[in-house]
């Protein structure tokens, strides 16, 4: 019999990260059915073929599927494959590649980031003529590739026509496309549309589709839409150090994840512990709330000192400090009661 200690109270939650949540439970079964005995690794086995012929179907056409571990692995290794040693990403200056991978874009990809300002972190053809300029020029990084995330680090949405207007704008200057998709669930299950008619149709050239902040255990897949535009992804996962052995296991919680809508419904469910929260504080005199509640987060601004009460109950984080900004950001597991305790305790704090 097992005598592992329990070492943390169950009942305490946050607003801090969805990578706090632990993995839902019907992905915990799906591990434990695919444990039984062996399947040839690396890949070889029955769960990433599976996986394969499922996100084929999602996007509607015929896709290349490479599980790996994290997102900042996943990023790297499918901004690689879309661009030469000498070339550079465009992306929004709050973008997760820019500000929360500390330097691998650069120092494992070897690629050049040219961040540009958003006001609500998304990009436009126009923001990203910004840095799209200097091609032929021998001492110019060379901006091939642009990267969008969806939902951005904001918690903003771009729509189907927003990613297809960006995507025509840059094949039409040579430059391929990447979507950091950490919260593509968030974003299908905002939008309310096929999530083909925001990736594959609008003319995405590969995709980062995220896993592990909407109930999984671990794990991310790199997904080529257009195949044709990404070069080597096979020798690049391996050399990123992203080649899971026993892939199978990163493999099962995504056919777990899209069996019956599973991601969708637990994106669907943070995105509305979101609202809720929104709707609980915005008329609380003091709360500014300073970003669109478009998926899982809420940003706001409060009095001086209020936060740091607050974070003596609840975990979570400044995005902004010098501006006194907040985020909360919700899970597939917060509870209204844990909404409502959290707002509840706002205004305590806004009162002392």
């Amino acid at each position: 019999m097992s005598t592992f200690e329990q070492l943390h109270d169950t009942a305490l939650t946050s607003f801090a990260s969805d990578n706090y949540s632990g993995f839902h439970p019907e992905v915990m079964a799906a591990l434990a059915a695919a444990n039984g005995g062996h399947q040839v690794a690396y890949g070889e086995d029955a769960y990433t073929a599976r996986l394969g012929r499922e996100l084929t179907e999602l996007f509607g056409r015929d896709v290349e599927v490479f599980p790996v571990f994290n997102g900042t692995g996943a990023n790297v290794t499918a901004l690689q494959s879309l661009l030469p040693r000498w070339g550079a990403v465009v992306c929004a200056a709050t973008a997760h590649i820019n500000m929360d991978e500390n330097g691998a874009p650069e120092r494992v990809g070897g690629m050049k980031l040219l961040p540009v300002a958003t006001p609500d972190g998304k990009l436009t053809p126009a923001l990203i003529d910004k840095e799209a300029w200097g091609f032929g020029d021998e001492h110019r990084a060379q901006p091939l590739a642009v990267s969008i995330t969806q939902t951005t680090e904001l918690g903003t949405c771009y729509t189907p026509a927003e990613v297809r207007a960006i995507c025509d704008h840059a094949h039409a200057l040579g430059m391929k496309v990447h979507m950091d998709g950490a919260r593509l669930a968030n974003a299908a299950a905002f939008l309310g549309v096929p999530v083909r008619e925001f990736t594959s149709d609008a003319g995405v050239d590969v995709i980062s589709f995220g896993g592990t902040k909407n109930g999984m255990l671990f794990g991310e897949a790199v997904v080529a839409l257009n195949p044709d535009a990404c070069d080597g992804l096979i020798y690049l996962r391996k050399m990123n150090m992203q080649l899971s052995s026993k892939m199978r296991f990163i493999s099962a919680q995504f056919l777990a994840m899209l069996d019956g809508g599973l991601w969708l419904r637990s994106a669907g469910h943070a995105n509305a512990m979101a609202a809720r929260l929104r709707a609980a504080v915005e008329g609380l005199p003091g709360v500014e709330l300073t970003r669109a509640t478009e998926s899982n987060g809420v940003f706001a601004v409060l009095p001086p000192g209020v936060a740091d009460r607050l974070r003596t109950r609840f975990r979570f984080y400044d995005w902004d400090e010098a501006a006194r900004e907040v985020r909360w950001m919700c899970s597939y597991d917060t509870t209204e009661a844990d909404v409502d305790a959290f707002s509840a305790a706002v205004a305590e704090e806004l009162g002392s």
